[in-house]
């Protein structure tokens, strides 16, 4: 089977699919982030900014989700999605977390993840803006270069290197559609040979620290 054809199949969509709502139900989904985020202070426990998430979410019309809601502490940062965080974790006053949530608006799939800093602890702070600056170098790169799925994640894994981070390559990125995706494409980004169309793709980076036990997230829909 050749890439258009693996294309048409990977990347459909349904009959009634509209890309507009597509990234409507994105930015709701960065928004509540933000929204989480801003009531997530040091001394919490992890369950409880679980709990949080979960109300405020639902208190947006987002607690129906594709996947479940993901906050990790500390050393949980370094966890991937599958992986079940370990409990009783409470966030430092020099500590780092992220947020990873995937709710569903009006039948829309969002997905988004971002890193947040207590405290002024530096290599946590430079992590925080690094996968940020990882995913933007590789979102350009796609746009420029029109490179594939595969080729996207070992530009990430490159330019995470070159920042003094290891790049977790089990968090490969996925399509995301109108509720489910699944039923149309379940596969990795990282998988597929073609260039990924805009407004389709996740593009999902996790860096580590080299030596250090903690590490950062982010993640976003693929547009122009």
């Amino acid at each position: 089977m050749g890439d258009e054809e693996l294309r048409a199949g990977q990347e459909r969509n349904g009959d009634r699919y509209d890309a507009a709502l597509m990234i409507e139900a994105c930015k709701r989904t960065r928004a509540a982030i933000a929204r989480i985020a801003g009531e997530i202070a040091p001394g919490m426990a992890e369950e409880a900014a679980q709990a949080l998430a979960r109300r405020l979410l639902k208190e947006g019309g987002l607690l129906r989700g594709w996947h479940g809601i993901h906050v990790r502490f500390g050393a949980n940062t370094l966890k991937t999605f599958g992986e079940t965080s370990q409990p009783g974790i409470i966030l430092g006053e020099r500590d780092i977390f992220f947020i990873d949530i995937g709710p569903v608006w009006q039948g829309y799939e969002g997905d988004a993840g971002a890193t947040f800093v207590t405290g002024d602890d530096a290599d946590m702070h430079r992590a925080a803006r690094d996968v940020v600056a990882v995913y933007e170098a590789t979102r350009t790169a796609w746009m420029d270069h029109g490179l594939t799925g595969a080729a996207l994640y070992g530009f990430a894994e490159r330019d995470a290197a070159m920042r003094g981070w290891a790049l977790n390559l089990d968090m490969s990125g996925h399509r995301l559609s109108d509720f489910p995706h699944a039923v149309k494409h379940d596969g990795a980004l990282a998988d597929i040979s073609y260039a990924p169309s805009p407004g389709l793709w996740v593009l999902e980076i996790h860096i580590r620290h080299p030596t250090r036990p903690f590490g950062a997230f982010y993640e976003d829909l693929l547009v122009m």
